[in-house]
């Protein structure tokens, strides 16, 4: 079955930096576009970036462009979120995401604290 397991977050002060992993198993993770999405208390999910399979091409929310970027590594099976100048209004649960055969997988999220 897919699994998708995000980790790297935690608290961090305002400018610092973080890098998300999610490993993902149980599917052909090469042929399969990635997404980071984020949910702030009391906020809808907002994506904040994508991937596509080859890693060729990327998108970015407004509110992290040039700030964050995301990168995978297929013989890994993973995808990276490398997070600089975080703001305190970064903090969310940060979720990996994928959609297989119109059914759609998310992680267990992993906190993001920005903060000082």
């Amino acid at each position: 079955q897919v699994q998708l397991v995000e980790s790297g977050g935690g608290l961090v002060q305002p400018g610092g930096s973080l890098r998300l992993s999610c490993a993902a198993s149980g599917f052909t993770f090469s042929s399969s576009a990635m997404n980071w999405y984020r949910q702030a208390p009391g906020k809808e999910r907002e994506m904040v970036a994508a991937i596509t399979s080859a890693g060729g091409s990327t998108n970015y929310a407004t509110s992290v462009k040039g700030r964050f970027t995301i990168s995978r590594d297929n013989a890994k099976n993973t995808v990276y979120l490398q997070m600089n100048s975080l703001k305190p209004e970064d903090t969310a649960v940060y979720y990996c995401y994928t959609k297989r055969f119109r059914s759609d997988y998310w992680g267990q999220g992993t906190q993001v604290t920005v903060s000082s």
